[in-house]
């Protein structure tokens, strides 16, 4: 992978980051998650479709939820420039997770064939 100074590598690629809101907390995650997470969010927001969104705190300090709804400001920022290949299982799991009560739970990709 390419990568310019000043961007935070980890064992399974670079961190992005999602800015929800005005003025709200970044929260990293890592790029090929949030590219994921990305094609889900605005799939459901292209269908004014609201939900939640959960994620584990990185220190395992607990969780956040988010209400996600195209009334509030999502950005998404990648630290690598190259965009990765979408695995259409994970995107299907992030989808149905969507639809549940729950919500959008960030679920580990399952390995490919």
């Amino acid at each position: 992978m390419g990568g310019n100074p000043g961007r935070t590598l980890v064992p399974w690629g670079y961190m992005g980051t999602l800015f929800y809101g005005a003025g709200s907390t970044p929260i990293e995650i890592d790029d090929r998650a949030l590219a994921h997470l990305k094609a889900v969010i605005v799939a459901k927001l292209r269908r004014d479709e609201a939900f939640t969104l959960s994620l584990q705190h990185e220190d395992g300090s607990g969780r956040s939820t988010l209400w996600i709804n195209a009334a509030i400001p999502l950005r998404f920022r990648f630290d690598e420039s190259e965009r990765p290949e979408l695995n259409p299982e994970w995107l299907e799991d992030l989808a149905e997770s969507a639809s549940l009560l729950g919500g959008i739970t960030l679920v580990p990709e399952r390995p490919g064939p």
